[in-house]
């Protein structure tokens, strides 16, 4: 990879301050100044620093974020707060998307990735990726709820669900429950809430596969994953 495309990619500026950054002698590989900005360096092999601080390369970026209501997953729009407009520079660099969407007034665990193949994996109807919701929901959740999406229930298109696993954790006029599902329909809580006369009025995504949403996070902020919950995630 040209040293120019490497470093920007790093976050180390555009290439036109990568390329100061090369003039001044800032830049070495393997302790030797490299100033010419076309030079190809091996990103396995050769070791990059920049004003002897030791450049990490890294093609793949893995974050989990706290996706807070009123923001969009979505890369860009033009009228609302997108999930990328949340991001720091650093991170912005790799080009990362949500894996899926949180619908706008859902919050609650979001992953973004750059990583194309394993975001289809993710998504892919074919590999039963289970999601884990909490919701607040108005009218009494009951048994027969939960037997009716342990079945699948009708959306109000037609489409009947996949079987859902929905445990009760209060019942009442305003009920919580927790709900996972291995699908992404659009609106499907709420849709499926609809489907046995209730309505949701809070609805977070609490887990996505193997991982779960850190409670560290404040609603807005992100981390990147560890090595160990990417390998859960490709299920090494």
């Amino acid at each position: 990879m040209r040293i120019d495309k490497l470093l920007a990619n790093m976050g180390f500026g555009s290439r036109k301050e990568v390329k100061k950054l090369l003039k001044e002698g800032a830049v070495k590989i393997d302790g030797m100044p490299v100033k010419d900005a076309k030079f190809h360096v091996n990103v396995t092999k050769d070791e990059v620093t920049v004003y002897g601080e030791v450049v990490e390369y890294k093609e793949f970026i893995y974050l989990m974020m706290n996706k807070p209501q009123g923001v969009i997953s979505a890369t860009e729009d033009n009228m609302h707060e997108t999930v990328i407009d949340l991001l720091e520079e650093e991170d912005l660099v790799f080009e990362p998307f949500p894996v899926g969407r949180l619908d706008k007034d859902t919050e609650g665990f979001l992953l973004l990735t750059n990583d194309g193949q394993l975001a289809h994996q993710l998504l892919s109807p074919k590999k039963h990726v289970p999601k884990k919701y909490f919701a607040k929901v108005e009218g009494q959740v009951t048994e027969e709820d939960i037997e009716a999406f342990q079945k699948g229930v009708i959306l109000d298109d037609g489409y009947e669900t996949k079987p859902g696993v929905l445990t009760i954790l209060h019942s009442g006029p305003l009920s919580e429950i927790e709900l996972v599902i291995t699908e992404g329909k659009f609106h499907q809580v709420k849709r499926m809430f609809e489907a046995v006369g209730k309505k949701v009025v809070y609805l977070k995504r609490t887990e996505m596969g193997p991982l779960k949403l850190d409670e560290e996070l404040e609603l807005g902020q992100y981390r990147e994953l560890t090595e160990e919950e990417v390998a859960l995630l490709k299920g090494e």
